[in-house]
């Protein structure tokens, strides 16, 4: 055995000392790029379908890794034109393939939960509308946004529920119509950006009227619809 061969088993099975600082930057690196992921993935399920591939984890991995070896000069330059495939086999210490795999697996389950959750929001997007719609379609009231189960009165002069929601709305020719259409673009608008379930609410504003709120604690998102 020639001292490369043993310089590697010396180290074979153990963990490279890079690892943990390059795991958490990816991880860090693909969560803070969701919105492009997610655009990049509405993209391709336009022109192609759902697609089971990964979209950013080798881009994610690539720029990690090429800013990881810019602070330590020891780290080989590994990615070619042929990306994480063909630096594995420049991999030898430390079980650095296995490493590498194992975390590139672990973006690729990130990248396909963020994936889902988008999918989940969709869906609660699209029972929401499709809520709104229905009362319009029935009879011409939309369902309250706060409490989710009385109609609102909407007239020239207020909106009201039941449920305590009262927003006046003298001089600003708001419709049924004209209200679904501002429900449904700050939905929208929330939902481009952020998975999470927004909330609609009543709050004054700084002359003391009240107004129509949606929210997001997850997001921080918040807006007046009204």
């Amino acid at each position: 055995m020639d001292a490369l061969q043993r310089h590697r088993s010396l180290y074979k099975g153990t963990t490279p000392p890079w690892k943990e600082t390059y795991r958490k930057r990816c991880v860090e690196r693909l969560k803070n790029s969701r919105s492009r992921l997610l655009e990049k993935y509405r993209q391709m399920s336009d022109c192609t379908g759902d697609s089971k591939s990964s979209l950013l984890v080798q881009e994610v991995m690539e720029m990690e890794w090429n800013a990881l070896q810019s602070a330590n000069q020891s780290l080989p330059s590994l990615w070619r034109k042929d990306g994480i495939k063909d630096m594995y086999s420049d991999m030898q210490e430390y079980d650095e393939q296995a490493v590498l795999e194992e975390i590139q697996q672990e973006l690729m389950s990130q990248e396909r939960s963020i994936i889902e959750e988008y999918h989940k929001s969709q869906q609660y997007e699209e029972r929401y509308l499709n809520v709104v719609v229905d009362g319009m379609e029935d009879d011409g009231k939309l369902i309250c946004p706060v409490c989710h189960v009385n109609n609102l009165t909407v007239n020239s002069h207020f909106i009201s529920c039941p449920c305590g929601l009262y927003i006046n709305t003298m001089g600003r020719n708001i419709t049924p119509e004209v209200l679904q259409h501002l429900l449904e673009a700050r939905v929208t608008e929330h939902m481009e950006d952020c998975l999470q379930n927004p909330v609609f609410s009543v709050a004054s504003n700084m002359e003391g009227s009240p107004n129509l709120m949606i929210s997001c604690k997850a997001c921080d998102y918040l807006s007046v619809v009204l």
